[in-house]
């Protein structure tokens, strides 16, 4: 049957179907009661803000009254009365199935006060997602008895379903531009008057001043041929943002992803570029005091940032997904950093580098969006720049390895870039 599994060659239910789900039949009284007691515009919008426009209700009865409140009020709020929204249900035909006339006497009479009616509405929330929980637990359970199912897919499902109901993940809606206009502006004069940050700055001027830092939602490439220093620069940056913080500001939670390097050589790295040591001090034996004092002190400094690493190679994008979700759900990561998308794999085998390059960064953008942080990711250029290296020349965007996709799917593409023939 639907809703069951085989254990022991016994079938038992998914979820427990004879034990109520959680809910409190008193504090969604209290909310219906406090919408007709105080039928207010900014009250029923204060409402409908803190549920997200979803069903919070357990009780039929009460989704339905609390369907026709909202209905009467985007009509015109002063229709939202006891008698208006008894005529409502009663030309619906749903009168007598919530109550009659007499149950929402009562109701409206349930509170003194509307005093509390946000921690009602958050109580409300609550439940709702103990429920849906219940829901996403109760299909992941039988998708798990399975076995033809893709265990790494049905993984990256379950938790795409946990992260949906924690509301970060919530498809954007149809908005129109006028709802929209009056905050924006107010947000571009807190800009302009320095009262709020673009995006994280990363500790380099030059590269703030173009950017405007790393914005939420934004995939930030940093390009170059190898042995340039772009592994180091992403190190300095996430130092500065994840450990120092940048113009005054705290550091940041932040998350490497090292296809490249293993966490002992991403931890030396900072290690010794906190402290100002170079690498090659210890491998000559030549540390003294001072440098041995600097590097006690970048231990201590390390021990207390939230930088988190993972050094799986050839990393998929359904690992990297789930990582990212599960680091910004736990640590509230706000800088993902990937070295780098050319040793990434995608999901699935397709018939060139090229096409998975271009199915890679989709996918890191989109996530980007998801979990609304930037994202830094690091890439490599062609051979062609040595090619034609001379005093004038630079990178260019068709110089990105591997795909064209790349700078399609990014909102800024950074080089790096030396002229050997002048560093020789």
């Amino acid at each position: 049957m639907p809703g069951e599994y085989k254990k022991n060659g016994a079938a038992v239910p998914a979820a427990l179907p004879d034990r109520p789900q959680p809910h409190a039949d008193s504090v969604e009284k209290a909310v219906l009661a406090a919408l007709l007691r105080d039928p207010s515009a900014e009250l029923l919008d204060s409402v409908r803000g803190l549920f997200k426009d979803r069903a919070v209700f357990y009780n039929p009865a009460h989704r339905e009254i609390y369907a026709t409140i909202c209905e009467l009020g985007k009509e015109d709020i002063k229709n939202v009365d006891l008698l208006s929204v008894v005529q409502r249900l009663r030309e619906k035909n749903k009168l007598d199935a919530v109550g009659g006339e007499v149950y929402l006497a009562e109701l409206e009479m349930a509170i003194s006060t509307t005093v509390n009616l946000e921690t009602w509405c958050n109580t409300l929330v609550k439940y709702d997602t103990l429920r849906q929980m219940i829901t996403v637990c109760s299909e992941s359970l039988l998708n798990c008895y399975d076995a033809e199912k893709d265990v790494d897919s049905l993984m990256d499902e379950i938790e795409n379903k946990i992260f949906q109901i924690r509301g970060e993940d919530a498809s954007a809606k149809i908005v129109a531009v006028k709802s929209l206009v009056r905050k924006e502006f107010e947000e571009l004069i807190k800009i302009q008057n320095g009262e709020v940050e673009t995006g994280l700055k990363t500790g380099y001027s030059i590269v703030d001043e173009y950017t405007g830092g790393l914005k939420p939602g934004e995939m930030f490439i940093l390009a170059a041929r190898p042995s340039i220093g772009k592994t180091s620069l992403a190190l300095n940056i996430l130092s500065n943002i994840g450990i120092h913080g940048v113009d005054g500001k705290p550091p940041v939670p932040c998350a490497f992803f090292s296809l490249e390097m293993t966490e002992q050589q991403i931890v030396r790295r900072l290690l010794c570029g906190e402290a100002n040591v170079p690498e090659s001090v210890f491998w000559n034996h030549q540390m003294g005091d001072a440098e041995f004092n600097r590097l006690q002190a970048a231990a201590g400094v390390l021990n207390k940032a939230k930088i988190f690493i993972d050094p799986t190679g050839g990393l998929s994008i359904a690992e990297l997904r789930a990582k990212a979700r599960r680091l910004k759900m736990k640590e509230k990561i706000q800088l993902v950093v990937i070295d780098y998308i050319g040793l990434m794999n995608a999901d699935e085998r397709l018939d060139s580098r090229q096409a998975e390059i271009q199915k890679i960064s989709g996918a890191i953008k989109t996530l980007a969006k998801d979990l609304k942080i930037p994202f830094l990711v690091l890439a490599q250029l062609n051979r062609e720049v040595d090619k034609n290296a001379s005093a004038n020349s630079k990178p260019k965007l068709a110089n990105l390895r591997d795909s064209g996709a790349i700078e399609q799917d990014a909102d800024v593409v950074t080089f790096l870039h030396r002229d050997r023939e002048k560093s020789k």
